[in-house]
């Protein structure tokens, strides 16, 4: 009789979750979102929702919750129901955020079902036709030539920028020394100008500068060339082999979504980045759609806690 219980419970639980999936969404759908309006990851999310809403029927409706490094979004979805209508968008910071910080208010792979990749971003290294280098092979041979007086600037310590150039520092083992920046634009400007020798700068930001020559980019990040600048070699044919580091995208529901209702999600997302007028949109912004499952996904994350945590302990990265 305990065994007939158990399976009629389970059959109970199966259908429940399968009944869930195929009414939803049921009402508006929050997507909560740890940047600021009118930030990169803002203006992405707001376009992909919009995408989502047309296929729901129902508003994809992004709330911007900002601060402590994206922990107070990703608490607020963490405690949420686990009935899909609170989402968090968030980007490589999550994993960076997992490395950086011991006392986070929630467990970045216990506390959030991992539902789909969203999109990428690679950044390209740049640096100022004055500095007098032409590729990447060229540079770290400056900088080992001349240990700990060249130097590289970042969007700030932590950011995406900063994680790119410590993986390259680690990988090349030169001496740079880090300069820290409130923002991309006064990095980009300071490179432009050569107070700082070179940055690893957001695609979109770069290719203006490239294009007008103001800027010589080396090489991107990606595993594959970026149409934005589609001449420059990716770091990994420019002498690294392996080389593939890019700010990404995604998409999480709390943990106890049922399973139904979060590969119904993937397929969704999947269906709303297939389509021909949002990967346009996209591209102009300089994301490129990615495409995984939720165990994908998961593992995916898993690698990215890892390769992050490695970074911080060998560069000495500290949260600020």
């Amino acid at each position: 009789m305990k065994i007939v219980r158990i399976l009629a419970t389970l059959i109970v639980t199966l259908g429940a979750s399968a009944a869930l999936a195929q009414g939803y969404p049921s009402k508006p759908v929050r997507v909560i979102v740890p940047f600021t309006p009118g930030s990169g990851q803002d203006i992405f999310a707001r376009v992909v929702c919009q995408k989502l809403s047309e296929l729901w029927g129902q508003q994809a409706l992004v709330e911007n919750r900002p601060g402590a490094g994206g922990s107070i979004a990703s608490g607020v979805v963490a405690k949420s129901p686990p009935d899909g209508h609170t989402l968090l968008w968030h980007s490589t910071a999550f994993a960076t955020n997992a490395a950086l910080y011991a006392n986070l208010p929630y467990d970045s792979l216990r506390d959030f079902a991992p539902i789909a990749p969203l999109l990428r971003q690679p950044f390209a290294l740049v640096v100022s036709p004055a500095v007098g280098v032409g590729t990447v092979a060229e540079l770290v041979a400056a900088a080992k030539a001349r240990p700990g007086q060249i130097n590289y600037g970042s969007a700030g310590t932590g950011s995406g920028t900063h994680f790119a150039a410590e993986k390259f520092r680690l990988a090349t083992g030169i001496d740079a020394v880090h300069v820290p920046y409130k923002g991309g634009p006064e990095v980009n400007t300071d490179v432009i100008a050569g107070r700082v020798t070179y940055w690893f700068a957001p695609i979109v930001m770069a290719a203006p500068g490239v294009r007008d020559g103001k800027l010589r980019a080396l090489g991107v990040t990606s595993g594959q060339r970026s149409g934005h600048l589609p001449d420059v070699p990716t770091i990994a044919e420019a002498g690294l082999p392996g080389f593939d580091y890019s700010l990404w995208s995604g998409l999480w529901a709390p943990a106890g979504t049922p399973v139904d209702l979060v590969e119904k999600l993937s397929r969704d997302v999947a269906r709303a980045l297939a389509a021909p007028d949002l990967r346009e949109q996209l591209g102009k912004l300089g994301g490129e759609p990615m495409a995984m499952t939720p165990a994908q996904f998961a593992e995916f994350v898993r690698r990215e806690i890892e390769d992050s945590t490695r970074i911080v302990k060998a560069a000495g990265i500290r949260a600020q």
